[in-house]
């Protein structure tokens, strides 16, 4: 006669469900999957367990979420500061750009890069399209009265032209 081995009881746990609903909900899926429910619980939590070894409750992970969101936020301030200095400087390096034209200093003045290189990529320009893409306010007298002394010395060494329409035109 064959002994009955019973089983190892330190192998057990128990599952309190939240309501008996829940229960059935999971004894349907388990039937479903055509296996008895403490296969599929084991098999469903080894699957959420066998992805994640890092396993965390859901507080921590919430608490986790949390500092992250704080961490974006000050990430986001500090961008922001940034971008305003950046526009502080960029606007101070026009004006230091512009000061040898506006002032009419004597000698050898370096003109704007970007101004040839936009007037040669575009071939004709209207002038509050350049000044636009020059990123520079046509408020902003100085700079304005800077970048077209720059194109009348460009019109006189022959490099650029306007039309009828008053546009600036590459000639080269």
């Amino acid at each position: 006669m064959a002994t009955k081995t019973l089983p190892d009881q330190a192998r057990y746990t128990y599952v309190y469900h939240p309501s008996r609903e829940h229960k059935e909900r999971w004894k349907k899926l388990a039937a479903k999957a055509r296996t008895p429910l403490s296969k599929f619980i084991i098999a469903t939590v080894d699957g959420v367990v066998d992805e994640n070894e890092e396993f965390k409750p859901r507080r921590e992970i919430v608490r986790e979420v949390e500092t992250l969101r704080q961490d974006n936020r000050a990430l986001n301030e500090d961008l922001h500061r940034k971008d305003i200095l950046l526009n502080r400087y960029e606007s101070e390096l026009k004006r230091y750009r512009a000061a040898p034209w506006i002032e009419d200093t004597p000698g050898i003045v370096q003109m704007s890069q970007d101004l040839i290189r936009i007037l040669k990529a575009r071939g004709t320009i209207e002038s509050g399209r350049l000044l636009d893409e020059l990123g520079i306010d046509p408020r902003e007298a100085d700079l304005a009265k800077a970048i077209y002394k720059q194109l009348e010395s460009l019109q006189a060494f022959g490099a650029v032209g306007q039309d009828k329409k008053g546009s600036w035109v590459w000639l080269w």
